[in-house]
């Protein structure tokens, strides 16, 4: 297990790119997402369907 911390960081370097099917997964989700305030401290996060 201590090996796993000790190695080098060199793999976290590469750089992540999402597909274009996870972008607009996440850009359908947040246009379906709307907000509702109740108050001051109180907010509804709903999902239209």
């Amino acid at each position: 297990m201590a090996k796993f911390y000790f190695t080098s960081s060199k793999r976290e370097e590469k750089h992540l790119l999402p597909s274009r099917n996870t972008i607009n997964f996440l850009l359908n989700y947040s246009k379906s997402l709307q907000v509702i305030e109740c108050s001051n401290s109180l907010k509804f996060e709903t999902i239209l369907n």
